[in-house]
């Protein structure tokens, strides 16, 4: 234990103090056979101070210090504590205090209320961080890319251009060897429907997405053209591929989300630091009933300790 807490910690962020990020934190902590040596809890004194005792790992108290969260009531003033949390959290990796961050899970509407600019934790990170980020998400059969994750669906084409596809796939190749994955095999999913079916049903495959692909074969073999998207996932389950490349937020989430709720992981990719999260929400409806499952913390977890052993 006395090894662990001499390396740099990992940041852990409560996330939203009314949801059921407090309580997924602690249970994973608690079932986690370090106990949190190499991590600094951030949240408020209430949540940190008792849990940091009983693990005997360290924390930053962030917000009031007679601030009491009301489970399953957001506010403005848990949003604020939220926020302090990914501040504080943020600005350790920068100054060297911190090696990564693990956050747990914002309500982006209470954040929004209370002067967050960013459509998401990615986005916040990426600003403070500097660095160009891609979404990516990690689990036990499944490793996704997404090549644009928060826009409307209507401008989805318009954003897919040959530099975006060109960079979610460099990511997810990256992502692979990160894993040991030597020769990692892509899966890309199409846009539209069959894959565009040769121009018929769309023809950001033929015009756009393809050619990039082409071109980037000769750099990575294991590379597929554009896949239809409602098979692609169904492929890298029998074993096809190491990652998929999704298109658009909910063609790489609706798969991930449906198969792997519990057990995948948000990371970030691109940025000077690792950051990751469980792939869930704060579930107000939920906090407090101890109904959550911390499956997916602990994941989240595991894959910072692995990216961050280097």
């Amino acid at each position: 234990m006395n090894n662990l807490k001499s390396i740099l910690p990992l940041a852990i962020t409560c996330g939203d103090p009314a949801g059921i990020g407090p309580e997924v934190i602690a249970a994973a902590l608690r079932g986690d056979s370090a106990r949190g040596q190499d991590c600094i809890l951030i949240g408020p004194v209430a949540w940190a101070q008792p849990l940091a005792t009983e693990l005997d790992c360290a924390f930053e108290a962030v917000g009031p210090v007679d601030f009491q969260a009301v489970l399953g009531q957001p506010s403005r003033a848990a949003a604020e504590v939220s926020l302090a949390a990914l501040q504080v959290a943020a600005q350790g990796c920068v100054d060297g205090r911190f090696r990564g961050v693990v956050s747990g899970p914002v309500s982006k509407h209470w954040l929004q209320q209370v002067g967050f600019k960013q459509p998401g934790q990615t986005e916040f990170f990426a600003e403070a961080w500097g660095g160009e980020p891609s979404m990516g998400f990690v689990g036990n059969e499944l490793r996704v890319v997404l090549a644009t994750w928060h826009i409307p669906l209507s401008e989805v084409s318009d954003a897919l251009t040959a530099d975006c596809l060109e960079l979610a796939v460099r990511r997810a190749h990256a992502l692979a060897l990160s894993f040991g994955i030597e020769m990692p095999r892509i899966g890309v999913c199409g846009l539209n429907p069959h894959a565009g079916e040769g121009g018929i049903l769309g023809v950001e495959e033929r015009d756009v997405l393809d050619p990039t692909l082409n071109r980037l074969r000769a750099e990575m073999p294991g590379l597929s053209p554009c896949l239809p998207g409602d098979t692609v996932f169904f492929r890298q389950r029998r074993g096809d591929f190491d990652v998929v490349v999704a298109a658009y937020h909910d063609q790489g989430l609706a798969a991930v989300k449906t198969l792997e709720f519990d057990t995948a992981v948000n990371v970030t990719l691109g940025l000077p630091y690792v950051r990751t999260s469980p792939d869930h929400g704060t579930a107000f409806e939920i906090a407090g009933q101890s109904m959550a499952d911390s499956g997916s913390f602990a994941a989240a977890l595991s894959v910072a300790r692995q990216l961050t052993a280097s």
